[in-house]
């Protein structure tokens, strides 16, 4: 059977129905419909080509096999449901990447595979049983990081007023002393001071700016992010481009999100020192529409999917659940504050930044919800 008249028997099947295909577009779930006999796709909702990362026009000529491999449990379920047995079978188990694939990962899953009525075509469903999971923790992360955040803030209000008297009472003591000698450790005070109040001043940056909202394209964001890191970083890096050319632009703070993610891109370029040096350090940052997704409990349309992936040694372990919290790093010499201020910034746009890291992939991923232009008062 050709793939118009594949299409043309899904057409058919949903003729009860005229807006099957428009509703299927909306459900949040990846759905794809393909042929019983031959398992090949006539149809891919935007949920499963955000799941898959390819397009529906990529996916065409695809078949089950082709995307899943040879999966005994899942061939099980469609064999049952094409031969008749049943309409429909429910299971869980373990979805694997398109073969070939380095940005995908195997994904534990709920399945369906159904049999459309009057048709020779199966529809299979899926979605993560993990995503509820992650959305608990990441919310009992974000209270915690917002709780330390809060202590930090208060802290540093507590240090500030002393930490001026100290550098008052470092410089009155330097003009009474007699000896060059004895300056030095004056200087000490004053210099150890100053360091102070610059990371004082770091903690409160973020609370005392106003916003300055406006839409500007992410990609023109990320070029300059990159050209920054390019010009410290000029040999041994890869920076890739993986842009979805067709995102819309964003409503936020633009030099905020620059911030967040130079923080987190510079952050990656000098964990892969190594790498650097033999030449093979890549980092690459991957834009893509995430559709129905819910942040903080709020449910949005559309959101705006930025990953930073980089091929690093990844995360150490014994920090990788507290990396957002203030004066934590994993490197030697490091403020612990770029993380920090980059979820600081995200959070304030209503978005969320998570991030996976094992060694050789470390994966930062920001979400930031497309919202209205607010109308002036």
């Amino acid at each position: 059977m050709s793939a118009d008249l594949l299409r043309n028997s899904f057409k058919g099947a949903a003729s009860a129905a005229p807006f099957f295909p428009t509703l299927l577009d909306q459900m949040p779930n990846a759905i794809v419909v393909f042929e019983a006999e031959s398992q090949q796709l006539v149809y891919v909702n935007p949920a499963a080509e955000a799941a898959l990362d390819l397009s529906r026009k990529s996916l065409e000529g695809q078949s089950v096999h082709d995307l899943f491999g040879d999966n005994k449990a899942l061939n099980g379920m469609i064999s049952e449901v094409k031969l008749g047995h049943v309409l429909a079978q429910r299971q869980e188990m373990v979805l694997h990447s398109l073969p070939g694939s380095i940005h995908q990962d195997s994904i534990p899953a709920h399945i369906v595979i159904a049999a459309l009525e009057a048709s020779a075509l199966i529809m299979m469903e899926w979605f993560p049983i993990d995503q509820q999971l992650r959305s608990e923790r990441d919310e009992r992360v974000t209270q915690q990081v917002e709780a330390n955040k809060q202590l930090m803030r208060n802290l540093a209000h507590e240090i500030k007023n002393p930490l001026g008297g100290i550098r008052g009472a470092a410089q009155l003591l330097e003009f009474e002393l007699p000896g060059k000698e004895l300056r030095e450790y004056t200087q000490v005070i004053i210099k150890e001071s100053d360091r102070l109040q610059t990371l004082v001043d770091r903690l409160l940056a973020p609370h005392r700016k106003a916003h300055v909202m406006e839409s500007f394209s992410v990609h023109e964001a990320l070029e300059r992010v990159r050209s920054l890191v390019l010009a410290e970083f000029p040999k041994g890096l890869r920076i890739i481009r993986n842009y979805d050319t067709s995102l819309p632009d964003v409503l936020g703070d633009r030099e905020q999100l620059i911030q967040a993610v130079l923080n987190i891109v510079h952050n990656a370029a000098q964990a892969l020192s190594e790498e650097i040096q033999l030449g093979v350090a890549q980092i690459e940052l991957k834009t893509r529409i995430a559709r129905s997704v819910t942040i903080a409990k709020q449910r949005y349309k559309l959101a705006m999917d930025l990953h930073v992936i980089d091929n690093g040694p990844g995360i150490p372990e014994e920090i990788a659940e507290r990396i957002f919290f203030p004066l934590v790093s994993g490197r030697e010499g490091g403020s612990g504050l770029g993380l920090t201020l980059a979820q600081t910034f995200v959070q304030q746009h209503q978005g969320f930044i998570a991030c996976d890291s094992r060694p050789g992939r470390t994966d930062f991923h920001i979400q930031i919800p497309y919202r209205r232009q607010e109308k002036a008062s």
